[in-house]
C-alpha cells in the first residue's frame, strides 16, 4: 500500500510539473504583446508605503513614468516619522508635470495597517478606477495601459497581475525570488485554465469605484490579512468578473537574512492556508523533490534495485530544473536562472510547509499578528482594540503639477 501511495503522489507531482511547464510557456507568449488601453480612462494609482524598501525610489519612479493619459499617483504613509518620506518627496519633485501626492495620516480602521493606509489615501482619489500596488514592485511605461484595457468590458469589475521575483543583494534574496518564480507563478496559472479568476494579487489590484462600493468599500477589508484575496471574492460576489492581465509585475526581493525570509514565507503560507485550506493541502504535490525521495524509499522498501529507486529522483530533478528554466526565460527574463539553488529552495519550502500548520502567528512589517478564523487578524495575542474613525492627528498632502 505504501508503495502505491508514494508512486501515486509522485505521478501527481510529475503531472503538475508538466502542466506548469506548458502553461508557463503559453502565458509567456501572451505577455509579449498584451492588449493595451487607449489611455482615455482617468486612473488613480494608490501606493501604500511602510519602511525603506530596497530600491524604493526606483520602484516609485516606474509608476510615475507611465505612458498614459490622465492619471494621478497617491503615496501614503502613517506617520511623519516614516523614513520613506524624504524618498517620496524626492520622487515627487522629479515629476513636476505629474499629479503626484503624499498623504500622511495616522488613522487606523482595523488590524490590517496597509488597508488603513489605503483607505486614508482613497479619500483623495480623483478618478473612478483605483489601481493599488505594493511599494516593492516595478513596472514599465506600458503597465497602466495593460491593466486598464479589460475595463472596456462592462462585466469586468477588477483586474489583477501576476508578479515575478527579482532577487537583489545575495543568495538569500535569490532563494526568496525563486519561491515566487518557481512556485507562485506556475501554481497561479493552473487554476486560470480551469476556472474563472476569483481573487486578486497584491502586486496589482485595479477596481472600478462603483464596484468597490458595491463590494463593501476598502473599509470592509480592514481586519483581513489576505486583503487582495478578499477583495477579489467580493467583486465576484457583486456579480462582476476579475481579469488576469497578461502582464507580469517585477517584485524586487531583498531579504536581509534567512530568518527574515523564513518568516516572510511563513506568513504567505499561513495566509494561503487560511483562505484556501483544501487547496493549500493539495498543493503539497508541488514539493516534487521531497515526494520523489519518498517514492524512491518506497521502491527500495519493496525490494527494487537502487537504480530503480533513483529514477523518481532523477526525473524530479530534471523536470524541476526545466520548470525553473522555463519560468526564468518566459516570465522573469532578467538573468534569474540559478539551477544549483533548486535543492536549497525546495528544502526551505518543505520546512515552511511543515511549520505552517503549528501556529496562527505571523510577522508583518515588524509586527506580530494572530491569524483567526476567516482570515481575520488581530495585533499580537490580545483581543482587537475598539476602532475609532476620528483618531487622525494630521494629514499632510503635497502636490506638484
Amino acid at each position: 500500500m505504501f508503495l502505491y501511495v508514494a508512486l501515486g503522489l509522485f505521478a501527481c507531482s510529475v503531472g503538475y510539473l508538466l502542466l506548469a511547464i506548458v502553461l508557463t510557456d503559453r502565458f509567456g507568449r501572451e505577455i509579449v504583446n498584451p492588449p493595451l488601453a487607449s489611455g482615455r480612462r482617468p486612473v488613480t494609482l494608490i501606493k501604500p508605503i511602510c519602511g525603506l524598501e530596497w530600491g524604493l525610489a526606483d520602484n516609485l519612479r516606474t509608476f510615475c513614468n507611465q505612458d498614459y493619459g490622465d492619471f494621478q499617483v497617491i503615496f501614503g504613509v502613517h506617520s511623519q516619522s516614516e523614513p520613506a518620506i524624504p524618498v517620496i518627496r524626492k520622487v515627487i519633485a522629479e515629476f513636476p508635470k505629474r499629479d503626484l501626492s503624499l498623504v500622511v495620516c495616522d488613522r487606523l480602521i482595523g488590524s490590517n495597517y496597509k488597508i488603513s493606509n489605503i483607505a486614508n489615501m482613497a479619500e483623495y482619489a480623483k478618478h473612478d478606477i483605483l489601481v493599488i500596488s505594493d511599494s516593492d514592485m516595478r513596472v514599465d511605461p506600458s503597465y497602466l495601459k495593460a491593466v486598464i484595457e479589460p475595463f472596456d468590458r462592462a462585466d469586468v469589475g477588477a483586474t489583477t497581475c501576476l508578479y515575478s521575483g527579482h532577487g537583489r543583494g545575495g543568495i538569500v534574496s535569490r532563494v526568496g525570488a525563486m519561491f515566487i518564480n518557481d512556485w507562485f507563478l506556475p501554481s497561479a496559472l493552473i487554476p486560470r485554465r480551469f476556472a474563472e479568476q476569483d481573487y486578486c494579487f497584491g502586486a496589482t489590484m485595479a477596481v472600478r469605484g462603483d464596484v468597490l462600493d458595491q463590494s463593501g468599500g476598502v473599509e470592509s477589508l480592514a481586519d483581513f490579512l489576505a486583503d487582495d484575496y478578499m477583495l477579489g471574492q467580493r467583486v465576484i460576489a457583486a456579480g462582476y468578473k476579475i481579469a488576469l492581465v497578461p502582464y507580469v509585475v517585477a517584485n524586487i526581493i531583498h531579504e536581509k537574512s534567512w530568518s527574515a525570509l523564513y518568516h516572510h514565507e511563513l506568513r504567505w503560507a499561513r495566509t494561503i492556508k487560511s483562505v484556501q485550506p483544501i487547496g493549500y493541502l493539495l498543493s503539497a504535490i508541488t514539493d516534487v523533490f521531497s515526494i520523489s525521495l519518498l517514492a524512491g524509499a518506497a521502491l527500495l522498501a519493496a525490494g527494487h534495485t537502487p537504480v530503480s529507486a533513483a529514477l523518481p529522483v532523477v526525473l524530479a530533478v530534471v523536470l524541476r530544473t526545466v520548470l525553473h528554466g522555463r519560468v526564468s526565460a518566459s516570465l522573469v527574463r532578467c538573468g534569474s536562472f540559478w539551477p544549483w539553488l533548486v535543492p536549497v529552495r525546495d528544502g526551505l519550502s518543505l520546512i515552511v510547509r511543515a511549520t505552517s500548520y503549528f501556529s496562527g502567528r505571523v510577522q508583518w512589517r515588524g509586527t506580530d499578528f494572530t491569524l483567526m478564523e476567516n482570515n481575520r487578524i488581530r495585533v499580537g495575542g490580545s483581543l482587537p482594540n475598539t476602532r475609532s474613525r476620528d483618531t487622525s492627528t494630521e494629514i499632510e498632502t503635497h502636490q506638484q503639477r
